[in-house]
């Protein structure tokens, strides 16, 4: 994975730059749970995210793994920059489309940022197998002319909606692919404490408030990251 080494402020920065207009840019934001369902079905899913805008180490794993093998990368979570997209980007009058999350989701969203244009679409379950569904929400997406499209639907099915989406011409702005990044703003679940966060422990606090959905995400796919990380050499310069 070719990571750009953007910091945390350079990011807000070059957000705040991006406007409505602007030709489509995506962004990814790779975790451990990412990379190993990248090596899975490599086919599909690399150039997907090889063509994104912008690729952000989201896990302080993977960035430890990266120095051992002589990588420096920085760490910019996805959950912290959606705060930041709300709290120092966006203003007053702004659009943006929301493609995924429940309406009660969004009427929370529109109760917390009342000055901020909110277009909701709330696309079926299983994405990743269901072009017509995608196609959908791409339409979605270019009709709302939002200066931000956050797609919520999981990975790898968002990164995939953002790589259509750059293809199919038609939207505009900037489309960040979210995970659950929304529901840690409205409060529907609680981050980890930041000395938890920094110890790189997330995952365990996430697994523990809910084990029967992410136990096999954590315990059983997470732990190939590092047979991944020893098998990958370092390519010539």
């Amino acid at each position: 994975m070719a990571f750009d080494r953007y910091d945390f402020e350079a990011m807000v920065a070059w957000l705040q730059h991006r406007q409505a207009a602007d030709g489509f840019a995506y962004v990814v934001t790779p975790n451990v749970d990412h990379m190993v369902q990248i090596a899975a079905d490599p086919e599909r899913l690399r150039p997907i995210y090889d063509a994104a805008t912008i690729r952000l180490c989201d896990s302080r794993i993977l960035a430890r793994l990266a120095r051992m093998r002589g990588v420096t990368l920085s760490v910019v979570p996805g959950s912290d920059l959606i705060v930041a997209l709300f709290d120092r980007v966006l203003v007053a009058g702004d659009r943006y489309c929301l493609v995924g999350g429940s309406g009660e989701l969004a009427d929370k969203l529109r109760r917390k940022f009342p000055a901020l244009d909110l277009v909701h679409h709330q696309p079926p379950m299983g994405l990743r197998t269901d072009a017509q569904a995608r196609a959908a929400a791409v339409r979605a997406a270019a009709e709302a002319g939002a200066r931000f499209t956050l797609l919520a639907v999981g990975a790898p099915q968002q990164e995939i909606l953002a790589h259509e989406m750059a293809r199919d011409g038609q939207v505009a702005g900037t489309a960040l692919c979210i995970g659950a990044a929304i529901d840690f703003i409205v409060g529907a679940q609680v981050r980890a404490p930041r000395a938890v966060q920094r110890a790189g422990m997330e995952w365990a606090w996430r697994l523990a408030g809910n084990p029967r959905r992410l136990a096999r995400r954590y315990l059983w796919d997470g732990p190939k990251i590092f047979l991944l990380a020893f098998r990958w050499s370092k390519p010539n310069a």
